[in-house]
């Protein structure tokens, strides 16, 4: 198993101080399955390379354990790929023997750990379970340039075709910290397995390595999936976490990020008109079982809790810290049936996903939306033209944005739709809030 990693940044030896390895001397380093060997190929000024060469011991990786169900009997515990391609074994050997490297340390050049350097890393063999498209849609969002060859199942034999496997070389003026944290948490997920458990101190594990280019990753929720081997209460936690990291500020809660859509509703009482006319919806149609997607801190169910019509209701939200919140307050029972939402807190890239959820797949008989209308934000005088209400808001529509969309939604999932405005009426600009009702 090997990687290397070249420079071309002058003096290109000064990759040594970055690793804490010496470019004139070979180490090695004990692991639990064999031995890291670190040496230099190329250690002139114009060029470095440095290699990290894992020489994996077959019959240690299986030395007192226990066969399980996946393994093809000792054939397949002693004859295996993992001594010979890039796996969470490298992942492993990168942030034990390159530590330094990772964390941007060195006392002897401090200012080139945060120095953007010009940076190719080699892998001949990685197995990646999703093909060539997959493996550039990991790195090249990062600013790479990929270079792949998928490796054949045996070069004498062409007629049996390709393997999974790929020789990969990746390119970027980068810091070094950068391309081996983006290896240390990429190389498993393209391998889509790792070799140890994964357990609730990964999740941790993944957020601080991934922190800074993870949340803004297009692939993000296939990375944080196979990371954690698709555990499901893991990546459900990690995917919460990610992006309450990405939309507030540590320690920020709905309530303080609320502030300021507070304070401009405030005078209109507007929460509690937008509360009221949901309840009364909810009643008119005789719902039993309610579920509130995006339930923040459980405003709205604890005036549905008031109610004895709902007999069961449920709350749900990606911001853990809002959810802890609410469950100091609340203590309700999960049977979802009918739904509502407030989807300006939505990305739009998500709206399609959203829609096929709620329709197409729970499809309550009821659903009600609530969402601004930005046309009346022009009666409040504190917003600047263009802001949303609040900083959580991916978007806000207009009258004829947000009737649009929810007609082709009831007309695609087999819903009729009526609307209703919530709050007193401006002439030409509408209410201050929009409300949709979707029912089968």
């Amino acid at each position: 198993m090997l990687l290397t990693i070249t420079t071309t940044h002058r003096p290109a030896t000064d990759i040594g101080y970055l690793l804490g390895k010496n470019p004139n001397r070979l180490q090695s380093f004990p692991v639990a399955v064999g031995q890291v060997h670190v040496f230099y190929p190329v250690a002139r000024e114009d060029e470095c390379t440095v290699a990290l060469l894992m020489d994996i011991d077959p019959v240690a990786l299986v030395r007192g354990r226990r066969g399980s169900g996946t393994d093809a009997g000792l054939l397949g515990q002693y004859v295996n790929d993992r001594p010979y391609v890039a796996s969470s074994f490298l992942s492993v050997a990168i942030a034990s023997v390159f530590g330094s490297g990772m964390k941007g340390y060195t006392k002897d050049r401090p200012e080139l750990a945060d120095t953007p350097i010009p940076l190719t890393a080699r892998i001949p063999t990685v197995p990646c379970r999703g093909g060539e498209s997959f493996l550039r849609k990991l790195f090249e969002p990062l600013g790479y340039r990929v270079e792949c060859r998928q490796l054949p199942l045996d070069d004498r034999f062409p007629e049996w075709g390709e393997s999974s496997y790929f020789s990969v070389t990746i390119s970027a003026n980068s810091r070094l910290k950068d391309l081996l944290t983006h290896l240390y948490v990429l190389l498993p997920v393209l391998d889509n397995d790792k070799h140890y458990w994964v357990g609730p101190d990964e999740i941790q594990k993944l957020l601080d390595r991934g922190a800074g280019w993870l949340e803004k990753h297009p692939e993000r929720e296939q990375i944080v999936s196979r990371y954690l081997k698709r555990r499901g209460y893991l990546v459900r936690e990690a995917l919460a976490r990610l992006v309450a990291d990405e939309d507030a500020e540590p320690e920020e809660t709905e309530e303080t990020r609320g502030n300021e859509e507070q304070a401009l509703e405030a005078p209109l009482s507007l929460n509690e008109q937008r509360m009221g006319a949901v309840l009364s919806v909810l009643k008119d149609v005789g719902a039993k079982r309610v579920i509130d997607l995006g339930c923040g801190e459980g405003r709205l169910l604890q005036s549905l809790l008031k109610e004895k019509a709902f007999q069961r209701i449920v709350g749900v939200d990606v911001s853990l810290r809002a959810l802890e919140i609410a469950k100091t307050r609340l203590d309700i029972e999960r049977m979802p049936e009918t739904q509502r939402n407030r989807i300006e807190h939505l990305e739009l890239s998500r709206l399609t996903a959203f829609e096929r959820v709620v329709f197409e797949y729970a499809h309550p008989p009821i659903v009600v939306i609530t969402t601004p209308d930005a046309e009346y934000n022009a009666v409040f005088t504190t917003l600047p033209a263009g802001q949303f209400r609040h900083g959580d808001h991916r978007f806000e529509w207009t009258r004829p944005e947000f009737e649009q969309w929810s007609r082709n939604v009831a007309e695609r999932f087999g819903y009729s739709v009526r609307f209703l405005g919530i709050g007193d009426e401006v002439s030409s600009l509408g209410t201050p809030t929009q409300m949709a009702v979707f029912s089968r």
